[in-house]
């Protein structure tokens, strides 16, 4: 159920999920959903009592996740675009040729193609094309730079696959899995997600063990993170 919540100039819309239970909750997810637990038959009055309590908390919650957002269109894959490659904007400047190539090189990805130029869908596949082969030498010379710093006999094997939520996993058949968005990403952030999830490998969950030992290994994660969240994420 959804509701309004209106406090000075502020109008909040927030979710409303009574249930059995004797205290109220008041949660704020990264999507800047609001949502409110409440006991059953719990009356307005004080629904609105506790979220006016709670709104220091509750508008710091949603300006910390606005910084967050980030506004998303669809590429066109034509000239005058720009797209990330290690964690710098590059111009795209597409143009006619009798093969198809990409060229890094003055801050300007050059694309050639033997198609039309405002041929969107193959200008697409010609520069994934490019990315997949930088995302392989790239994330194995990462791969290899951190693991250095980690003594462990053991090598896990180093996959690349699209996650929607995650930079980065660490499966139990030994195995560090890398979103291949992060090719976007500077190279302090990929060795940063790598590190983390090679702390998995002794310790599964992120408890008190777990961050010791990445403040050891990659001492300023916590700025990396949020630089990796803010441009990338």
């Amino acid at each position: 159920m959804t509701k309004q919540f209106i406090y000075g100039q502020y109008c909040y819309q927030y979710t409303f999920i009574p249930q059995n239970r004797k205290t109220l909750s008041l949660t704020v997810q990264p999507d800047m959903k609001i949502i409110l637990k409440a006991p059953i038959k719990t009356d307005q009055d004080r629904i609105n009592l506790f979220l006016k309590r709670k709104w220091l908390w509750l508008n710091k919650q949603l300006t910390f996740f606005k910084k967050y957002q980030k506004t998303i269109y669809k590429k066109e894959y034509t000239s005058g675009e720009s797209f990330l490659y290690l964690g710098r904007q590059y111009k795209l400047v597409v143009k006619k040729n009798n093969r198809d190539c990409v060229s890094l090189t003055k801050g300007i990805f050059h694309l050639t193609t033997a198609k039309k130029v405002n041929n969107r869908q193959h200008n697409k596949k010609i520069l994934n094309n490019w990315y997949n082969q930088k995302i392989e030498t790239q994330f194995n010379q990462r791969y290899k730079k951190v693991l250095n710093n980690f003594n462990y006999k053991f090598t896990p094997k180093l996959v690349v696959r699209k996650m929607k939520k995650r930079w980065g996993s660490f499966l139990k058949n030994k195995q560090i899995i890398l979103n291949p968005k992060l090719i976007q990403a500077s190279t302090d952030c990929i060795d940063y997600v790598i590190a983390h999830e090679l702390c998995h490998m002794k310790h599964n969950k992120h408890n008190r063990q777990f961050y010791s030992l990445l403040n050891s290994k990659y001492p300023a994660w916590e700025d990396i993170k949020e630089k990796l969240e803010l441009k990338i994420g």
